[in-house]
């Protein structure tokens, strides 16, 4: 890589619960949820270059369709008319993430490209301009720009940072279907939660599974209505070994396990793909 070469890792997003708490008049709904972050992600690299060039590989590059559809191109675009400077620079996109997958893969490599972006073309350091950005290009924008674990409200702009916990340790799964937010949505007809009243003190991981288990996922099964083998993946992570926690992330298709340690999610996680050879199966870890 050039010493000139920018590179940002841009991580999967966990919903480790998501309640929908109402509906706006403008359509949008409101939610409460916890937003974890992990090892497993996007890579992507930033250069100079005299026009905007983006270039996408990977495993899931082919899924992502048009290039003017991608969170990348919208938010350099963003970020250029923001700051009134020309769209310039090539973006290298390796797509390691599957595609409408419930995990922000666009979200995060669209707040990769904020943060890449900003420090090719040497702007200031202006975390609040930035997420004013981010928050125009979607709910979930916002919290890949922290990469902390947060508590999010509204329609995800309202965010708080939580305390580090001990480490937690997942297996993420796919079954390689892409599932539309929009048409889980559609398919929504769950009563609203009642909110939750927020907490920002510290807990252990043992005390906040404690909470999480209390709590679940309302789009859980609107998203089973739109890919049903969200059911399977659901019922074979509740049958491994050390399994504490089996959820939906997002609006799916993507299902998470957690597990106590980084031995038993890598266990959990060569069963499944054993078990299940067509699914996408990655243990991964908690950023902090």
């Amino acid at each position: 890589m050039s010493p000139n070469t920018l590179k940002i890792f841009a991580p999967a997003k966990i919903n480790l619960f998501l309640h929908l708490t109402g509906k706006q008049p403008d359509g949008y709904h409101t939610l409460q949820s916890i937003m974890a972050f992990v090892d497993v992600g996007d890579d992507l690299e930033f250069s100079k270059h005299d026009s905007l060039h983006i270039d996408v590989k990977g495993p899931f590059s082919a899924a992502l369709g048009s290039l003017k559809d991608n969170l990348v191109y919208k938010a350099a675009l963003r970020l250029s008319e923001h700051y009134k400077v020309p769209p310039r620079g090539k973006i290298i996109l390796t797509k390691n993430l599957p595609v409408a997958a419930g995990i922000g893969g666009g979200s995060t490599d669209a707040a990769a490209t904020l943060k890449g972006l900003a420090k090719l073309w040497g702007l200031r350091e202006e975390p609040d301009r930035l997420q004013a950005i981010a928050q125009r290009l979607g709910a979930d924008v916002p919290a890949c720009l922290y990469k902390k674990l947060v508590w999010a409200e509204g329609t995800g702009e309202k965010m708080t940072r939580l305390p580090d916990i001990d480490d937690m340790h997942f297996v993420l799964v796919n079954p390689l279907i892409p599932t539309p937010t929009a048409e889980v949505f559609k398919k929504f007809r769950g009563r609203f939660s009642t909110p939750l009243q927020f907490s920002g003190r510290r807990k252990s991981a043992t005390a906040r599974l404690a909470d999480l288990k209390m709590y679940h996922n309302d789009l859980t099964e609107a998203a089973c209505a739109v890919t049903p083998e969200i059911r399977d993946i659901l019922a074979a992570l509740a049958d491994t070994a050390g399994c504490l926690l089996h959820r939906l992330s997002g609006s799916g298709a993507t299902c998470f396990g957690v597990y106590s340690s980084r031995e038993s999610a890598a266990a959990a996680a060569h069963a499944l793909r054993a078990g299940h050879p067509a699914w996408w199966v990655m243990p991964a870890n908690m950023l902090k």
